[in-house]
């Protein structure tokens, strides 16, 4: 059974950057022993340096779009970050990381009400990415889609000192500097880096910094300690938003005048430290403990217009918060041998998590801020508990068994209380406020090993997902007039958590030697699906739908031919739907949308396919890699009127290794979207004036340098 990932395992990084790619990379089991892909009873996927070196390493849709099941489309927006979803979970998302855990050498990257950043992974410090997929991520909480995991760790045994620079089109620049050491007793990682962009859309530039840091020590051999340390500078990112079909056809590279008229756009600066101790109490018995802290502030200017709706009850158009966050963890895995080969793995442990901000709205007048019209203090904590058990019956079959606990409590302190500036106009009243979530999510699984080269199992489990604090900041807008007792400032008490099951029945077989192919099959039903209601001017409110299903499958394949080719092959199939008819909007605008229409943002098919050629001995360590990636069709909003259509894009690489004594060199060229399509690369859930686009980069290229020095 899958489970906490809290250790980093060094892996040796490989030059040139499409070199051999490992078939059974390692992961880390639920026995906190290290473990492969292979021998995981779950639909796990791990991506490892040599991929990660292939690209710009800004952003986490560059190495995961080999991951089936796995939806991640870069927005062109800096502003906004990804679209992550796992298995359709996730694909409502606005901004941020919805309905999928993220987690960075141990510590959540996720807060306590289940939004992620994944702007604040340093990518090129990472070593291994591993994706879990189905019903074992619900152990690892306010989850419902599947966990993605980032491991940081040195580049190899002794010191190394690397320097890297990227040009790209449309002003893209990356320069780092990373500094790594491998020892017996002590690893170091020290990684810098600075991205900026002039942005291929008009009003589209941005510029991050990021460092990265951690240092593991053992203290002997039943002990090991790791401190990690990162920051987030993102101090310009503008937002382009999204453009209506016509304005998409008639030229993608605009942004809409709202974007411009109220400079719409966003500030972050994140700070984070945490420690991970482990302590084997016996030779069965092995204690793990985590501590975090950190903060977040945020500027962000929406493209929300000034007009009749900024009345004494309107929250502004420009957000900014301070936020705090903290968390501990303990964890005790026990195990007990019932023979040569058998053995029963128990493991429990207990979370707690909190988080605080401060957070003001204020008119966005023009792009200056105006008067405030929000100011509340808000709290969200959550208390887990967990067990779980894997009970091997026979040498090749076993079953496991875990269930957690989850307690989540949001808190609102309003302190913007205001009597109505005019007759005509209502009261802003006190809108403090206290929501609870709970759940007790189970998870049961089989697997079996008939022959060593074939792995099969079943998992099934229940899921919980809350809404997060900035899906419960809005309520649904009054209008104009404005109903009685309507009021938009305050917690959207209305929101309630969704509830799954998922199931899901797998097999890895190894076809042949250096062959590998990977399948599952998921069904998946929710209740109180939480939608988007209405998006307009960059708020977003949402409500809870009736019940939906996801159904489908994932196919990966990887194989080597010979010692100079290999090829990479990804498959998902989704069918996700309403299965209950609900009203989407309110007022004049609302819609009834039928049973049967399709979840938007989420793709009924998707593909990745790579062949890449290392020829050994060639010139210059001569290499190269053509990919295709599709990704279907998207619907734009509950009622499906409108969709991004398919597309399939080709990608080409070249790349050259050279090593001179301790040195070792590359360099890469990639060209993306060689056949220049235009295409919608993803969109806006809902978008409430119908700017659901955001265009693709046309055909673009990279050129990307590196140098390593290895100390002896």
């Amino acid at each position: 059974m899958i489970r906490r990932s809290l250790l980093s395992a060094a892996l040796a990084a490989a030059f040139p950057a499409v070199a051999q790619v490992t078939l059974d990379p390692v992961v880390i089991s639920a026995e906190r022993t290290r473990q492969t892909t292979f021998e995981a009873p779950a639909a796990i996927s791990a991506v490892t340096r040599e991929v990660i070196d292939g690209g710009m390493q800004v952003n986490l849709s560059e190495v995961l779009n080999r991951v089936p099941g796995i939806s991640i489309l870069n927005r062109q927006n800096y502003a906004q970050d990804l679209q992550l979803s796992i298995r359709g979970f996730g694909a409502r998302s606005t901004f941020g990381i919805r309905g999928v855990r993220l987690i960075v050498d141990g510590i959540p990257a996720t807060m306590p009400d289940g939004q992620g950043q994944a702007s604040s992974i340093a990518l090129s410090s990472a070593q291994r990415i591993e994706v879990l997929r189905g019903p074992l991520a619900q152990l690892y909480g306010n989850a419902a889609g599947g966990v993605v995991q980032v491991f940081t760790g040195p580049d190899g045994e002794g010191a190394m000192a690397t320097g890297s620079a990227a040009v790209g089109s449309f002003g893209q620049q990356r320069l780092g500097a990373r500094f790594s050491y491998g020892g017996s007793e002590n690893d170091v990682v020290l990684d810098a880096s600075r991205f900026t962009t002039d942005g291929w859309r008009q009003h589209a530039a941005a510029e991050r910094n990021q460092i990265n840091a951690k240092w593991g020590r053992r203290f002997d051999a039943q002990s090991r300690f790791s401190l990690v340390a990162n920051v987030l500078d993102q101090p310009f990112s503008q937002d382009p938003i999204g453009l209506r079909r016509e304005q998409w056809q008639a030229d993608p590279r605009q942004a809409d005048s709202a974007a411009l008229d109220q400079d719409a756009g966003k500030v972050v600066a994140q700070r984070q430290i945490g420690a991970v101790y482990e302590r084997a109490l016996s030779d069965a018995t092995l204690l793990t403990t985590r501590l975090y802290f950190g903060s977040r502030e945020l500027d962000n200017r929406l493209s929300t217009p000034l007009g009749p709706q900024f009345s004494n009850t309107s929250s502004g158009g420009i957000v900014h918060f301070e936020r705090g966050y903290a968390g501990l963890g303990v964890q005790v895995e026990h195990r007990i041998r019932l023979g040569e080969q058998r053995q029963l793995r128990l493991t429990g442990g207990v979370e707690f998590d909190r988080m605080n901000e401060d957070r003001q709205g204020y008119i966005n007048d023009g792009g200056t801020q105006g008067a405030l019209k929000r100011d509340e203090h808000n709290s969200v904590h959550n208390s887990d508990l967990y067990g779980q058990a894997a009970f091997d019956l026979t040498d090749t079959l076993s079953l496991s068994a875990g269930a957690r606990a989850s307690r989540v409590r949001f808190h609102t302190d309003d302190l913007f209380v205001r009597p109505a500036p005019s007759p005509d106009q209502r009261d802003n009243g006190d809108d403090s406020g206290s929501l609870k979530f709970s759940a007790t999510n189970p998870v049961a699984g089989l697997s079996w090993r008939p022959v060593p080269s074939l792995n099969l199992y079943a998992n099934v489990g229940r899921g919980f997902e809350t809404p997060t604090f900035t899906e419960l900041s809005y309520r649904p807008a009054c209008g104009t007039p404005a109903p009685v007792g309507c009021v938009e400032t305050g917690l959207n008490t209305d929101l309630k958590a969704s509830r799954s099951r998922h199931a899901e029945i797998g097999a890895k077989w190894k076809i042949a030697d250096g062959q590998r192919l990977d399948a599952a099959l998921f069904d998946i039903a929710t209740r109180d699906e939480i939608i988007v209601d209405t998006n307009s001017g960059g708020r977003t409110t949402f409500k809870n739908a009736g019940r939906t299903s996801r159904r489908g499958a994932e196919l990966s394949y990887l194989g080597r031919y010979g010692p100079a080719w290999r090829a990479t092959l990804a498959l998902t199939a989704l069918r996700a739907r309403f299965d209950e008819t609900f009203v989407s909007g309110s007022g004049p605008s609302a819609t009834t949308i039928p049973a049967g229409n399709r979840l938007p943002g989420t793709p009924e098919r998707s593909a990745f396919a790579e062949l890449a050629w290392t020829p050994p001995g060639a010139w210059g360590g001569f290499n190269a890699g053509v990919e295709l990636v599709h990704t279907g069709k998207l619907y734009v909003n509950d009622a499906n009127s409108d969709a991004a259509p398919a597309a399939t894009v080709l990608n080409l690489r070249a790349g050259f290794a050279q090593q001179v004594e301790g040195w070792t060199f590359s360099q890469l060229l990639r060209v993306d979207n060689a056949t220049d399509r235009n295409y919608a690369g993803s969109v806006i859930v809902n978008e409430g004036q119908a700017r659901f686009f955001e265009p693709a980069l046309p055909r673009n290229w990279l050129l990307a340098f590196t140098a390593r020095h290895t100390f002896k």
